[in-house]
């Protein structure tokens, strides 16, 4: 299975994929960050964000997507930015009827380092030794998204026996 997961954000959003195994094995496929500037308007960002997760999945072919669910922060505008931007990569897998699937920051946190509150250090560590890098995805961005794909791939049979027993 090929995840691609998106850490969302106007100004940064990283992509990553990961092709993953039997045996919770994952590998690293391409990931990325597409930076947008500030002063651009926002219809421009918005358009930039879709055509980069267009293209990679066209050229990646993932099977799903997993993107960070977007919780409530104290600031209003980077929340609607961050949400916006998430949304232009559910369009861009929904229009080639790609599943979107979200998770928390918790649940990537837990998945990948086995503590819900790990740091972003730990988490960026775990990412490193998990995919057998040589060193750690630059900016965090990135490394949050391949975080998020390996969420996916791991907790992706659980939850689709979980969807099967309540069917």
């Amino acid at each position: 299975m090929r995840v691609l997961g998106v850490d969302p954000g106007l100004t940064r959003c990283g992509m990553a994929v990961v092709s993953a195994a039997s045996g919770r094995r994952v590998e690293l496929v391409s990931v990325a960050v597409v930076r947008t500037p500030a002063e651009d308007d926002l219809p421009v960002r918005l358009h930039q964000i879709h055509k980069y997760a267009t293209e990679l999945i066209e050229t990646a072919q993932p099977d799903v997507v997993a993107v960070e669910r977007v919780f409530s922060q104290h600031n209003t505008r980077t929340a609607m930015g961050t949400a916006q931007a998430a949304a232009m990569v559910m369009l861009a897998a929904q229009t080639v009827g790609i599943p979107v699937h979200s998770h928390t920051p918790s649940e990537v946190k837990a998945a990948v380092t086995g503590y819900g509150n790990a740091d972003k250090d730990q988490v960026a560590a775990m990412v490193v030794r998990l995919l057998r890098l040589k060193e750690t995805p630059r900016p965090a961005d990135a490394t949050d998204a391949l975080a998020l794909a390996i969420c996916h791939a791991w907790r992706s049979p659980l939850l689709q026996r979980l969807r099967e027993v309540r069917a």
